[in-house]
């Protein structure tokens, strides 16, 4: 990348405990990386199309810290752990000791840290990915950004008492199973509980009903390496992933953002000032607890 892989914007003062992270916006793609893709249409269905500008309008209207990733999805997944590695799709000297465990669970699908095939499409790439490409990835984009996010949500926690990390994807419309069902513009993911207090998950359903718009918890996204990685509980750092519809606020193409993002974008500052509130009044409790995660 001729760019930063990623960005922070971390106000001196932060006004709240929550930090907007958007770990699939990145649009950045070089020529090289273009020129590799068997299928334009890979690049889309890999992206959270325009979520990087419904994060930065949440966190301009709320004051809240931005981590947004500019390296595409396509070029590291940023949801996924480093081990998560499809090795066959690697030229040059693999891994000593490859493991088919859950380390590599997602790359068994076609969408491990870098994705290779998608359903209907196929294999993304012309060509193998090289060692050190892979390596170099890591080292200046994956691992940073991470360091980076866990750094600033310890800071806002020493502040605090508390903090919380709202982690913005998009998703295609969900799929009716019938043809009465209402189907949820937006899912609340915290790992089945392990990530973050219920009581925000609880806050975050009853400020979308409220809405009147359909939300789901945990289906069919309960959320990735990012939640598992940085949800602390027991330390007071809070992590929930937050899915929203990408016809929402996008045009009727799901490529470019429509006159309805602005509705959004207030719907998800509305929700972001609860949750602080809610976080900030569990960090004046007293002293973190003593007992190790």
């Amino acid at each position: 990348m001729d760019g930063p892989g990623f960005t922070l914007e971390m106000p001196p003062s932060p006004a709240l405990p929550v930090i907007i992270a958007a770990p699939h916006g990145g649009r950045a793609y070089s020529d090289d990386l273009l020129a590799n893709f068997r299928d334009p249409a890979s690049r889309l269905r890999l992206e959270d199309r325009h979520v990087d500008g419904l994060a930065r309008s949440i966190a301009e209207e709320t004051g809240a810290p931005l981590l947004v990733a500019h390296a595409p999805r396509a070029v590291i997944d940023l949801n996924r752990a480093p081990d998560d590695i499809d090795w066959t799709m690697v030229h040059g000297t693999k891994a000593t000791k490859v493991r088919h465990s859950l380390a590599n669970r997602r790359a068994r699908s076609g969408l491990g840290l870098v994705p290779r095939r998608l359903p209907g499409l196929g294999e993304i790439w012309k060509r193998p990915l090289e060692r050190t490409d892979l390596d170099e990835r890591i080292e200046t984009i994956h691992r940073p950004y991470h360091q980076t996010l866990g750094r600033t949500l310890e800071q806002l926690r020493d502040h605090w008492g508390a903090a919380l990390l709202i982690d913005l994807h998009s998703m295609p419309p969900l799929r009716r199973k019938h043809p009465e069902e209402v189907t949820a513009e937006f899912v609340i993911g915290d790992r089945f509980g392990s990530s973050c207090d219920s009581r925000f998950v609880a806050c975050a359903l009853k400020h979308f009903g409220e809405a009147g718009r359909p939300v789901a918890h945990n289906r069919p996204y309960s959320g990735g390496y990012v939640l598992d990685r940085h949800g602390a509980p027991l330390r007071r750092i809070h992590a929930m992933q937050v899915e929203v519809c990408r016809a929402t606020y996008l045009d009727a193409r799901l490529e470019s953002e429509s006159a309805r993002q602005p509705a959004i974008a207030k719907l998800l500052s509305g929700l972001v000032r609860k949750l602080a509130s809610e976080v900030a009044e569990i960090g004046s409790r007293g002293q973190l607890p003593q007992a190790a995660e």
